[in-house]
């Protein structure tokens, strides 16, 4: 069964945020955020089978990266490239699943895993995205694959390589940050990592959230908590106080413990993630995560994910009742690849993290 959209209009986000699927998405989610508190980075955490399948499918989607060099361009906006990659992937992926997924769902969990690495119209990523791969693991928890001990590991070991690679996407590709400066993301791209990292601090005795503004910290336990390491990322390609460039971030630091900080990203999440229309627009349903509340036929759903407005050689998506399409937001080049542009670096290189040996200010 291939997923489908089906949220279209305000009534069908309101029917879904009290509906199964989205009671089935948070739960999941606490129960990977449980699993990791005061868990760091590093720790030794056994990998079962379905971990290590999982570790083997982020390898072959890194080496599909590094083998689609991105194109040489003036363009500080997405790289087409990142085009060939996703035809790569999506013809790829089925056949990766093959290994360990059952036959009957091999279709359905791919369009989950594909959709995870971003769009190949816009070439952007956002929290939609990301909220793709959580899906795509909370599928393989519903087949039976994924077990709850699997979950500190799932989060350690896959989710969290999971971002690596897509940190490496971003730096070849300069992905667009989904809708308008990554308007739903903490950073330009990603929510999640935060509300896990901030997991992780839960119980320590001495770090706090300001902490994150003393850049020896940060250095120093970046290793062991992903939420220093992704405001150490943020902080590596904008220059600047992080007030000015991650005021979002920076209003967080303010609070007075790790753990009003976790329980605050999960409640933030349900809100402006799952409970925002230019988001859910585009998440889609089948068997495993299914929803029967909205408004349109699965045959029309097939249909609805292109509509005939064009604007600057991709398709728009609407919502039913939406005056502008909300699915671009206005593009908005990536500050990756504004820095790489004023480093003057021009098109992406091979070795993208290069970028950062001189950082430049926020664009």
């Amino acid at each position: 069964m291939i997923p489908t959209r089906k949220i279209l209009t305000p009534e069908d986000l309101s029917c879904f945020q009290t509906s199964a699927p989205c009671s089935q998405l948070v739960d999941f989610l606490n129960a990977l955020n449980a699993s990791i508190i005061g868990v760091k980075t590093g720790a030794e955490v056994e990998d079962s089978e379905i971990v290590k399948d999982l570790s083997r499918l982020l390898d072959s989607v890194k080496q599909v990266n590094e083998d689609v060099k991105p194109l040489q361009t003036n363009s500080r906006f997405g790289n087409p490239a990142f085009r060939d990659f996703y035809d790569a992937l999506e013809e790829r992926l089925p056949k990766w699943l093959e290994a360990f997924v059952p036959a009957d769902y091999v279709e359905e969990v791919s369009k989950y895993a594909l959709e995870s690495f971003g769009n190949r119209r816009r070439i952007d990523y956002g929290t939609g995205h990301e909220l793709n791969f959580l899906t795509f693991l909370l599928c393989l928890d519903r087949l039976g694959l994924i077990k709850a001990t699997d979950y500190t590991a799932v989060v350690l070991h896959v989710f969290f390589k999971y971002v690596g690679v897509m940190r490496g996407l971003q730096l070849s590709y300069w992905l667009e940050p989904a809708g308008s400066h990554g308007v739903w993301g903490l950073d330009d791209y990603h929510f999640l990592p935060f509300l896990f990292g901030a997991g992780q601090l839960r119980t320590h005795k001495h770090l706090r959230p300001k902490s994150i503004h003393n850049p020896e910290i940060l250095e120093e336990f970046s290793k062991d908590f992903m939420y220093f390491e992704c405001v150490q990322f943020v902080n590596s390609i904008k220059t600047g106080s992080i007030r000015w460039h991650s005021p979002m971030i920076d209003d967080i630091s303010g609070a007075k413990t790790w753990e009003k900080v976790n329980v605050g990203l999960i409640k933030m999440f349900r809100a402006e993630v799952l409970g925002k229309l230019p988001v859910m627009q585009h998440f889609m349903f089948g068997s495993l995560v299914s929803f029967d509340g909205g408004s349109m036929s699965s045959e029309v759903a097939h249909k609805a994910d292109e509509s005939e407005h064009d604007c600057n050689g991709h398709s728009h998506v609407y919502a039913f009742g939406q005056e502008f399409p909300e699915c671009c937001g206005i593009k908005v080049p990536s500050a990756i690849a504004a820095a790489a542009a004023k480093a003057g670096m021009g098109a992406p290189s091979a070795e993208p993290r290069k970028v950062f040996a001189r950082p430049i200010p926020f664009d």
